[in-house]
Parts: C-alpha cells; structure tokens; sequence
C-alpha cells in the first residue's frame, strides 16, 4: 500500500499556539502544516479516552488512500475515527514506534 509522509506527532503538557480542540478524544493538536518541520503538537485532558503508546510517546503520521486497509493484520492501538468530517485516522503499534494513518480526499478536510 502506499503511503505518504505527513508529519510526527508530539505529545507535550505545555499550550501551543493554534491549538484546535478534538472533542473525540479530548486532546488539543496543532497544524503540522504550519510547523517548518512537519511537527503536530499534542495536548491530552487529564480525562482523555486516549491511553498508552498514542499519549505517551510520538509518533509518524501517513496518508493512505484506505486506513482499514492499512491497519488490516497490524497491532491497532487506536481504531479508525473521524476527529472531523472527511479525515479518518487510526493508530498501530509497529517495531516499538507509534504509527498514525490518516485517510482524507483534500488538505482542506483536515480540522486544523
């Protein structure tokens, strides 16, 4: 399958400018797409939903034209959801690293 670079992701404690609240999973991320670096920030409620690897550690995110597809015979530590109309993502654990995939037609559908 092919998959496309789109950012990592970086859990942090601390407010970052541009925050956009995803009420799914109640945590706070930044656009990656205005970061030089490609960077998604990521700010967890104390009552997020989300546990484990996806809170604890940072991860790489790709585009993929079929996240089930993606996902299919793989550790998913974070089954497919939509944050926003559109943008699907999922979560595996793969080689000790936290990998996001994400399934969206146009940048313009990412809630960011």
């Amino acid at each position: 399958m092919k998959k496309e670079f789109h950012h990592i992701g970086l859990p942090t404690d601390e407010s970052q400018p541009g925050e956009f609240f995803v009420a799914d999973t109640k945590v706070w991320v930044t656009d990656p797409r205005k970061h030089p670096y490609k960077v998604e920030f990521l700010r967890f409620e104390k009552d997020s939903p989300v546990t484990g690897p996806v809170r604890d550690m940072p991860h790489v995110a790709y585009r993929v034209a079929d996240v089930r597809a993606a996902i299919a015979g793989e550790n998913v530590i974070l089954e497919p959801f939509e944050p926003s109309p559109n943008f699907t993502v999922a979560f595996i654990l793969k080689d000790g690293a936290v990998i996001e995939y994400m399934q969206f037609e146009k940048e313009e559908d990412l809630p960011w």
